[in-house]
């Protein structure tokens, strides 16, 4: 059954997805489908990527952050990254992205 969910421990600063909790240090436990495990990988290899053109692009010094696009592409991804965490976790992953203010839609949303 291919809509069927199953628990994720999801580390966001590398990327990382797994289903075991024990087999590394997690930030956040989600209940997702085969088809939204995908969606947030596929958000995940976004961000590695323009990660790289942004590694390129900072040899370049006259160009600033705030007109990057790559930097842009980064920011929006890791906006729907949490946003699908937010979606999916459990109450504690929830309430840690409210208390950390990451996206002001769940700020209003309180």
């Amino acid at each position: 059954m291919p809509d069927t969910k199953q628990t994720y421990y999801v580390t966001v600063a590398n990327g990382e997805i797994s289903r075991l909790s024990t087999q590394a240090p997690w930030d956040y436990k989600i209940e997702a489908t085969e088809e939204e495990i995908t969606s947030l990988r596929e958000y995940f290899d976004q961000v590695y990527s323009s990660d790289w053109q942004g590694f390129f692009r900072a040899h370049v010094p006259y160009l600033e952050y705030h007109y990057d696009r790559q930097n842009d592409a980064i920011d929006q991804t890791n906006i729907k990254i949490f946003e699908m965490i937010y979606e999916l976790g459990d109450e504690e992953a929830k309430d840690h992205i409210k208390s950390q203010g990451i996206l002001k839609k769940i700020e209003e949303q309180q």
